[in-house]
């Protein structure tokens, strides 16, 4: 089976995704379905909710053997080297920021596929890339991060909004792709670095 470039990426996204999850679970000390449910709900959560949305059925994850195998091995890996998964988190945060840009695309794109207006492809992005997490935090019961914490869907948007733009006025799909996954992967990582977060609101 021959991958490209994006498709890596993407399993690469896949994998921090369910790495993700599957940590969430062992920290709340779930059982192997839980473990299991994490690690999916975290990587494909997003991507259902979107082709739900939009009646993509079946859902994309129902026919890709090879993000549900990686997720298996993301979960597998997470519970037997649990305390060296942890050191990888800097490797982790790069991967996952990678992961969110490249839902972000897949998720415009479908809706462009779709006919839908810009303003909703981009939400579309916003909600592939970022919903996994979201649904990782309800149900382990935490504090969702991307409402309270970090610049995450923000950056999502942000990115989404100059593919959405570049496509519009119809330049080089390659390049303006490359250009929003860039813009995605540095705001999210600068973010990170420099504790950059969105106002709160506060009562």
């Amino acid at each position: 089976m021959h991958l490209s470039y994006i498709n890596v990426l993407e399993l690469l996204g896949t994998f921090a995704f369910a790495i993700s999850g599957a940590t969430a679970a062992i920290n709340k000390s779930y059982d192997v379905i839980g473990l299991l449910t994490l690690s999916f709900v975290t990587a494909i959560g997003g991507g259902t909710i979107r082709d739900l949305l939009i009646g993509a059925t079946p859902v994309a994850w129902m026919q890709d053997e090879l993000s549900n195998t990686a997720i298996i091995v993301a979960a597998i890996i997470a519970a037997l080297f649990f305390s060296y998964v942890k050191r990888l988190h800097q490797w982790l945060t790069v991967f996952d920021a990678i992961g969110l840009a490249m839902f972000t695309v897949t998720g415009i794109n479908k809706g462009i596929a779709a006919g839908l207006p810009m303003p909703i492809c981009v939400a579309l992005g916003a909600i592939t890339g970022t919903f996994g997490g979201l649904l990782r935090d309800v149900i382990s019961g935490e504090q969702p991060i991307l409402f309270t914490r970090e610049i995450y869907a923000a950056a999502s948007i942000a990115g989404g909004t100059i593919y959405v733009a570049g496509t519009y006025y119809n330049a080089d799909a390659d390049f303006i792709q490359s250009i929003a996954v860039a813009v995605i992967v540095a705001i999210r990582l600068v973010s990170l670095r420099y504790n950059w977060q969105l106002p709160r609101l506060r009562g």
